[in-house]
């Protein structure tokens, strides 16, 4: 397992950087049975409400011909914090993944290292929206607008509609450099994909949901399958989750002793663009 650690390291933070049928115009009379206003108001209420989510996970990272499987959680409270924990053995942890409204943290504590990302390290570096509550979206199952911290029924003119046979996407208009869109089934208003790329090119990455739960009254996704496209070294990670719950009882923050050394993020890309 040593000689995956850093491996998980690196693997995590590029995910996380990469963050960084032909349809139809809908009119503004119906999608389905119901108007634009009412389908995008229906979309929001499906979305989770919960100030927290747990649950236990398997991930799988594959960078090019490289797959490692891992155990572990993840752990969310919402405005706070998402915490990714590799724990393969016993529950002993060995690396994990932290975000905050600050930035991102990611931690190897086998060799007693980390990486320290703000997010406007993360926006210099992408020209892109990048904050805390984008990457909260993706993991929560829900549709967002850079820049703002949540979204509701007002926001309905901030996105264009298009609908096929059995899905309606949503894009957002006026986007920075980046493209934004949200895929839904028409008959439960589940968001099923979230694409993020960058405009003229084909770098981007698709966050899709699959295998819907009943917890609390909503339904959540306990798979999330990422894809990083247009890179030099193919990256996806397979999330399963079990066990899931809304406790919000749990320390969220990460303390870390003096021993810990810091990893400048230039060496973390430097090995990913090898």
């Amino acid at each position: 397992m040593k000689k995956y650690t850093y491996y998980i390291l690196v693997a995590v933070v590029g995910l996380f950087m990469a963050a960084c049928s032909s349809t139809k115009k809908l009119t503004k009379t119906t999608i389905g049975n119901l108007t634009e206003e009412q389908y995008f108001s229906e979309v929001i209420s499906r979305a989770p409400d919960w100030k927290a989510i747990t649950a236990k996970m398997n991930l799988t990272l594959t960078q090019s011909v490289k797959e490692i499987n891992v155990s572990g959680s993840l752990k969310m409270k919402r405005d706070e914090v998402i915490l990714i924990s590799i724990a393969p053995v016993l529950g002993i942890e060995v690396a994990r993944a932290e975000i905050t409204p600050a930035g991102i943290l990611v931690v190897d504590r086998i060799h007693k290292r980390y990486v320290k990302v703000p997010f406007e390290e993360l926006t210099r570096r992408t020209n892109a929206d990048l904050d805390f509550h984008a990457f909260q979206s993706l993991f929560m199952n829900e549709i967002f607008l850079p820049g703002k911290n949540s979204v509701s029924v007002k926001d309905v003119n901030a996105f264009t509609i298009r609908q096929d046979t059995a899905a309606a996407t949503l894009a957002v208009k006026n986007a920075k450099r980046f493209i934004y869109q949200f895929t839904t089934t028409i008959a439960q208003g589940l968001l099923k994909q979230t694409y993020i790329g960058m405009t003229g090119t084909e770098y981007g990455i698709k966050w899709q949901y699959g295998n819907f739960k009943d917890l609390e009254n909503k339904q959540f996704p306990t798979k999330m399958f990422v894809a990083v496209e247009g890179s030099k070294k193919s990256l996806t990670a397979m999330f399963d989750f079990s066990r899931l719950s809304t406790d919000a009882d749990w320390d969220s923050n990460t303390q870390l002793s003096d021993k810990y050394e810091e990893v400048e993020l230039d060496d973390i890309l430097k090995i990913l663009l090898k």
